[in-house]
């Protein structure tokens, strides 16, 4: 029995997407929430490299994500745009579409370094004081870029989509959405073969007896080493492509609340399970819009029984209450998750028959 790819099925599901999306089949609204989705998976399988691969506890990944999205529309506003701060640009505009994913990886190199500089204090201490140098790191970051008024500090820096209109008058395709599913498809892949090399055993091992991995021969410093790398460059691709959706970040965009929303996928997912993270992360992106919409339906209706006042409103803050007691919820009734540490094919063993997943 022949059996399909699901690197290819992807392609055919992507292809759809972005034929769809040209033919204005689909609005701009459902295409950011494709876009969210698949930056929320990067983040979400990420973050399960360290958090549950390995069993760290680390809470600040919003911060590889700032370096990422700051560093690759710094480079994009220095090199095809005109700035009032960076000057002329440095290249013609028309480039922006080829030199674009090389960008967007330097933005993503950036973050693999600064994952590299936490990694080394993770050599010593794990558990909560990981977590205290994450969370301490994430501040770091913000701090830093509130008092770099060059990169417009607290105000936010803006200009990326000038970037995004430049691709399109190359070729007129949503190009945002064709990065976005490019970048999502390929940390999924290199997730998946990492983690099943003899580095993502290594981690594992870690997992599992850290001094008994050191015992049979496991260089556990280079392992964790390359993990952060992993996981921190990957969420530095998220936040560059998230930056270029927006076309407007901030410091407060990647603050400790969205560190939070990384770990709230990772912990419903399941740990260690990369099909518990990529399910995850599409049913939070979605519950949050749900949220969008259902909030003012709430808000009306405790109105309407005249249980609430007239002078309070019932704002979207309170998405910030809904979700994490839906997580302590789960964790209280399924504390492993949705998948716990399996994947699909483990659950539904009639899928190896039918699809390759290497």
């Amino acid at each position: 029995m022949q059996r399909f790819s699901v690197p290819l099925l992807l392609m055919l599901l992507f292809g759809t997407l972005v034929a769809a999306s040209h033919a204005g089949w689909m609005d701009l609204y459902i295409q950011s929430v494709i876009m969210f989705i698949g930056i929320n998976i990067i983040l979400s399988a990420s973050l399960n490299i360290v958090n549950g691969y390995m069993g760290e506890f680390a809470c600040g990944h919003a911060a590889f994500m700032a370096i990422g999205a700051y560093v690759a529309s710094i480079l994009n506003i220095l090199l095809f745009t005109k700035d009032k701060f960076f000057g002329p640009p440095m290249l013609p505009p028309e480039l922006a579409l080829y030199c674009f994913p090389l960008v967007i990886l330097a933005g993503a190199v950036a973050a693999a370094l600064a994952g590299m500089l936490v990694a080394i204090p993770s050599f010593k201490i794990r558990g909560d004081y990981l977590a205290i140098i994450t969370i301490a790191a994430n501040f770091i970051v913000t701090s830093t870029i509130i008092n770099m008024s060059a990169i417009g500090g607290a105000r936010g820096f803006m200009g990326m989509k000038k970037i995004v209109f430049a691709m399109e008058d190359v070729i007129a395709l949503p190009w945002m959405l064709i990065w976005v599913l490019l970048g999502t498809t390929f940390s999924v892949w290199l997730i998946r073969r990492y983690v099943s090399s003899t580095y993502g055993k290594g981690i594992i091992a870690i997992h599992q007896d850290e001094i008994a991995a050191e015992i049979m021969g496991v260089n556990t410093n280079r392992m964790k080493l390359m993990a952060f790398m992993i996981s921190s460059g990957l969420a530095g691709l998220a936040g560059g492509l998230f930056a270029h959706i927006l076309g407007y970040i901030n410091p407060g965009s990647f603050g400790i609340l969205k560190s939070t929303e990384c770990l709230v996928m990772v912990y419903l997912g399941g740990m260690g399970s990369l099909s518990g993270s990529v399910i995850s992360a599409i049913l939070f992106t979605l519950l949050l819009e749900g949220l969008r919409f259902v909030i003012p339906w709430i808000n009306s209706g405790l109105h309407w029984l005249h249980l609430l006042p007239d002078t309070y409103e019932v704002s979207q803050v309170w998405k910030w209450v809904i979700i994490p007691l839906i997580l302590v919820l789960l964790m209280q009734f399924r504390p492993e998750g949705i998948m716990g540490n399996k994947e699909l094919p483990d659950i539904f063993p009639r899928l190896k028959k039918w699809y390759c997943f290497r």
